[in-house]
């Protein structure tokens, strides 16, 4: 059963092999994307080997941080109480400088309604507890 406590607890990530280098680098400051080594590609979402080619041959480099917002939705409804009280918020599919999309929020704090589509935004490295830091855009 789940105690109250762990019901308004914001869920966290937890890196593993092929995600410590990305979390690493975002408490740096620091959005890290894998380039393949073999076919050029660029990868958001962290793994092993490449989506494209399959090779092992990837290396982390520092994206520019830029993007344009692709898509959004302004949450209005908490999806549970350890998000109550930060509604309305808006989540964001930013399409990143590099080509790979990311799914993140807008900064805290950050008016909503200013969202539109294919408004540019600036990374933003949000550290929420010890050891974990969150990707989030403001408005460019």
């Amino acid at each position: 059963m789940i105690t109250p406590e762990q019901a308004a607890a914001k869920p966290l990530p937890m890196p593993d092999a092929d995600t410590a280098e990305f979390w690493a680098g975002l408490a740096r400051g620091e959005l890290l994307l894998q380039h393949c080594l073999s076919c050029s590609a660029i990868h958001y979402y962290q793994q092993g080997m490449c989506r494209i080619c399959g090779s092992s041959h990837l290396e982390h480099r520092a994206a520019s941080g830029r993007g344009t917002v692709h898509s959004f939705s302004v949450v209005h409804r908490a999806p549970g109480p350890a998000f109550k009280d930060e509604t309305p918020y808006a989540v964001l599919l930013v399409e990143l400088e590099e080509g790979p999309r990311m799914i993140s929020r807008l900064v805290a704090g950050a008016d909503p309604s200013v969202v539109d589509f294919d408004m540019t935004v600036q990374l933003v490295c949000v550290p929420v507890d010890e050891g974990v830091t969150l990707p989030c855009f403001r408005p460019a």
